[in-house]
């Protein structure tokens, strides 16, 4: 793969890792902190991350099994999240490799149009289900998430960019 000037390598990223990642972003959605619609949703976020940097591990099938837990913990119209859920790592994955050519805050603004992709699938599917409006502050959780990509890029990535024991004749 051709990189960009200045790119650092990266070891090979380990499969329990991103696995307890996304399962810890799981809990994360989970946890019991009044779930408001501007509130950002980290399991999405974890999602994209991994289908763009790994998307031979963190596949389709793992975001429509997240998005079948994230229904049934919030009760809400089964399919609901594992649809947005599943469109969103199927465009992540569509995009992964143009998306690695920019820099983090511009994959920042990148990804953006996916998370508000996937808040508009759900809220439709909401609102054809009967469910009530939640309120315009539903606009700010795709912002947010957006906001948080540098942070999940630093956190994710820094277990990948440890030095490999560098010597005089292996200086990568």
């Amino acid at each position: 793969m051709i990189m960009r000037p200045g790119q650092q390598l990266l070891l090979p990223a380990n499969p329990l890792f991103i696995w307890f990642t996304l399962v810890v972003a799981l809990l994360v959605d989970m946890l019991p902190l009044g779930r408001t619609s501007w509130m950002p949703d980290v399991l999405a976020l974890a999602l994209v991350f991994w289908n763009v940097h790994q998307p031979l591990r963190v596949g389709i099938g793992a975001a429509f099994l997240f998005g079948i837990a994230m229904d049934v913990h919030q009760t809400s119209l089964l399919g609901q999240h594992a649809l947005a859920y599943t469109a969103l790592s199927f465009f992540a994955i569509t995009m992964h490799r143009r998306l690695l050519w920019f820099t983090v805050p511009s994959q920042a603004v990148q990804v953006l149009p996916l998370f508000a992709a996937a808040h508009a699938i759900e809220l439709a599917i909401r609102m054809l289900a009967g469910g009530a409006f939640p309120g315009v502050g539903i606009l700010l959780a795709p912002v947010i998430e957006s906001l948080l990509w540098p942070v999940a890029s630093v956190i994710l990535l820094a277990p990948q960019r440890r030095a490999p024991d560098p010597d005089e004749n292996r200086p990568l």
